[in-house]
């Protein structure tokens, strides 16, 4: 039995580079997104830390946490992402990674709401240099959970079919500007959800079954205000592909 000759060292190196070279071709604008979301993310903090070194005030400190708390769902995202290409997983890990998904969803538009902090400033710093900040750490979150949700929304699609993918987005947009609310004006974060469950069950059914005023005009508003610029930015992408 004859023996197959071993490429030689050189052949497989160049192999190897050509095939690592059509993976970066196939996978260019994912890269490029990521790249782009990670390099907004840190000017972001860069002009937050100027702000700090400007006046020696830790003022808008907690926008880092709520940007950090942003990119949580669209990780999880991505990765259930890469996982549901496998269909045999995809039942499982759809359920559970869905749900931590939501827990933590809301805190991708939640940063839209700090806005409200530009009134508490003080004139401590140039008013148009705070807004800008707010600007860039809000549409990064903004950004992240539009990119999050779209993956979801793919899943869910291939899966169940096209409709029930945007009913999936319709009732995680609700559920996510309930969420903002909640966080903003009840003062709940995500993290109450794992550590106090019945609690924020108990809660939730009592504001549900006694809904304020407030409550449902933010939900309302808030969910609008999403779902219009989450179909715009759908339609934008699928009119390039369309074009090409």
């Amino acid at each position: 039995m004859k023996i197959p000759a071993t490429p030689p060292a050189g052949e497989v190196k160049q192999t190897l580079k050509t095939l690592s070279l059509l993976a970066v071709k196939a996978n260019r604008f994912r890269l490029i997104l990521f790249a782009l979301l990670g390099t907004a993310s840190i000017i972001c903090v860069g002009l937050l830390r100027v702000r700090f070194a400007m006046t020696g005030s830790l003022h808008y400190a907690f926008l880092v946490w709520n940007l950090f708390l942003a990119w949580i769902p669209f990780t999880i995202a991505y990765l259930m992402y890469l996982s549901s290409l496998n269909r045999r997983w995809i039942l499982v890990i759809l359920p559970v990674g869905a749900f931590v998904w939501l827990i933590f969803f809301p805190n991708t538009l939640y940063i839209l709401t700090d806005f409200q902090h530009l009134s508490t400033s003080a004139n401590e710093f140039p008013v148009w240099y705070d807004v800008l900040l707010l600007i860039w750490f809000a549409f990064t979150g903004l950004f992240l959970g539009v990119v999050s949700l779209f993956m979801m929304q793919d899943i869910v699609r291939r899966t169940f079919g096209f409709w029930m993918g945007w009913g999936f987005i319709a009732l995680v947009t609700m559920l996510a500007s309930l969420g903002v609310y909640i966080g903003r004006f009840l003062r709940w974060n995500s993290w109450d959800i794992l550590r106090y469950p019945w609690t924020v069950a108990y809660y939730s059914l009592h504001y549900a079954a006694n809904p304020s005023l407030r409550a449902i005009s933010f939900t309302a508003v808030f969910s609008l205000f999403f779902l219009f610029i989450y179909s715009l930015l759908y339609a934008f992408a699928h009119m390039l592909n369309e074009n090409r």
